[in-house]
């Protein structure tokens, strides 16, 4: 293994443990400042298809915002279609039937693929340098990389403000982000 994945590796270990325990404890009133927060910073891309993401592990619920979203326009959720590919986008709304889909994700029972205007994008960790750090399958930076090929997406984190990490390696191919959004502040880079 090299330098660069042992160090990853660990990094993403240290966050792991690191977005776990901030996540410990929070309730609806962090949820809820968060989704204000990310209602307040996408205004401007209401009517845009808005992909968000169903929450596995630790990670920070967008589904308060996702729900409030699609008063205003398409929403949509990711889905992993097949290893080292990008991912396919399904329409989503708050009654939307969900099974079970690879890496404990719900995923729609009925698909009806969209090609998001606006990405949420999940993380282990961030950086003030608009980098994030994923669980390592390259999912959001294929994705990401594929639909900016075709057109302007803007890409949105979403984590908790604990989750920042100031060093982290950072690969050619990992998909910068546009913006980020905690519960205590929104970044643009």
């Amino acid at each position: 293994m090299s330098d660069a994945v042992d160090l990853k590796a660990h990094a993403r270990r240290h966050a792991r443990a690191q977005r776990a325990e901030a996540h410990a404890g929070r309730g609806a009133a962090v949820t809820a400042q968060t989704a204000r927060l990310l209602l307040g910073f996408l205004t401007p891309h209401f009517g845009k298809v808005v992909a968000g993401y169903m929450p596995i592990q630790s990670e920070i619920d967008p589904r308060v915002a996702m729900a409030a979203l699609t008063a205003h326009g398409p929403v949509a959720v990711p889905v992993v279609e097949r290893e080292a590919a990008p991912l396919r986008f399904d329409r989503w709304r708050p009654e939307t039937e969900m099974v079970a889909g690879r890496y404990g994700a719900q995923v729609p029972a009925h698909s009806d693929p969209v090609t998001p205007d606006v990405v949420i994008v999940p993380m282990l960790a961030f950086n003030r340098d608009g980098h994030r750090l994923g669980y390592g399958g390259g999912y959001y930076d294929r994705t990401l990389a594929a639909l900016r090929s075709e057109r302007d997406v803007l890409a949105v984190g979403l984590a908790y403000a604990a989750q920042e990490m100031r060093d982290f390696p950072v690969a050619p191919t990992d998909a910068p982000l546009d913006a980020l959004v905690t519960e205590s502040e929104v970044i643009t880079f």
